[in-house]
């Protein structure tokens, strides 16, 4: 790593021969064998919904659309396709990446995994699509989880900071999602009404309505608020059992911040702006030890693998140590999970 100094750390699939010697080994047999499933969420895609920043930017504002992404994949993965080990990991700029590690996971094919991508995608359409969320008769049960997630939320985010229904730019953007009879009504509504929290009201009442008379769904205040809050996903970078992605624990090369795994307990609390830098955490190792550490490193001194216990403690005494103790928390889950399947399989060979 030293010698090499690289610009940034990718993590691809294992192959079936040294990916060096894809050009040597017979045609057809240079294979991808295994891969996790990765997820890549990236702020720019919100760019159409999000007022406070846009390209690579990112605020305390926006990073709320990053926290219900995080929470309704999350919980998709888990309960709808039976996933245990998945880390969440901050890009250190403007995204998150999701490893989902189970076997059954790193073992899907390319189809699989492109039908789970389209399963948790929902946002469909580019820049000239003006609604870009349709939902049918009934809900599907996870889109209802999603929705319950969003709403915890919607009020505090799209109403007040990000002011959908402020402005008259974007209350436009907003009433160009309803039918056009209810946009009508509605812009009569909102001249003598300004308080965001009203006008949604309003929006609300109209839906409801709505839905009494017509003959088939009439869901537009959810699909606004879907629009504007759910997970947008790169495809792509999902399906294809070829596609790199930045390896947790490498350096951003733009920010300096390390891209670090994501405690989801704390998932509400995260700030993306206080991550570890390279630059702070070659201040934090170039402070002088304190008394207690040059203590323990003398006693450590006289064992057999000194040096290497000295070097395992140098992360300790930076801001990455929270860190590093959850991506090993995660680790050992893992590794449980594998012991188990391992005396699952010698019982049963037992058995036979």
């Amino acid at each position: 790593m030293q010698k090499m100094n690289p610009y940034k750390i990718d993590i691809g699939a294992i192959y079936s021969h040294r990916p060096n010697q894809h050009n040597t080994v017979k045609s057809g047999t240079f294979q991808a064998l295994e891969k996790e499933l990765v997820f890549d969420i990236d702020m720019t895609d919100y760019d159409d919904v999000r007022s406070c920043c846009s390209a690579a930017d990112i605020c305390s504002k926006c990073w709320t659309l990053m926290t219900i992404a995080i929470h309704i994949l999350d919980r998709a993965l888990r309960e709808d396709f039976g996933f245990q080990h998945l880390l969440w990991v901050y890009s250190g700029r403007r995204g998150v990446h999701c490893w989902v590690c189970d076997e059954a996971a790193r073992k899907l094919s390319v189809a699989a995994r492109s039908a789970i991508a389209e399963y948790l995608s929902l946002v469909k359409g580019g820049e000239e699509t003006v609604k870009k969320v349709v939902l049918t008769d009934p809900i599907h049960p996870s889109i209802r989880e999603s929705l319950s997630v969003v709403e915890r939320y919607f009020s505090q985010y799209a109403l007040h900071e990000q002011e959908i229904l402020g402005r008259k730019e974007s209350v436009d953007k907003v009433l160009a999602l309803v039918p056009e009879d209810v946009r009508k009504d509605l812009q009569q509504s909102f001249q003598n009404e300004k308080k965001p929290e009203t006008r949604w009201k309003l929006v609300k009442d109209q839906a409801t309505r709505k839905q009494a008379t017509a003959k088939k769904g009439q869901h537009f205040e959810k699909e606004i608020m879907l629009q504007y809050c759910y997970p947008r996903l790169d495809v792509n970078v999902s399906k294809g059992v070829n596609h790199l992605l930045k390896s947790p624990f490498s350096v951003h090369p733009k920010t300096g911040r390390i891209s670090v795994p994501m405690d989801l307990k704390e998932l509400d609390t995260f700030d993306p702006f206080a991550v570890p830098t390279i630059s702070m955490i070659c201040e934090e190792l170039d402070r002088p030890r304190t008394e207690e550490e040059s203590e323990d490193t003398k006693e450590k001194e006289n064992e057999k693998d000194a040096a290497e216990k000295r070097k395992i403690r140098d992360y300790k005494r930076t801001s990455l140590a929270k860190y590093v103790k959850y991506f090993d928390q995660f680790l050992d889950g893992m590794a449980r999970t594998w012991k188990g399947e391992l005396l699952r399989k010698s019982d049963l060979q037992k058995e036979f």
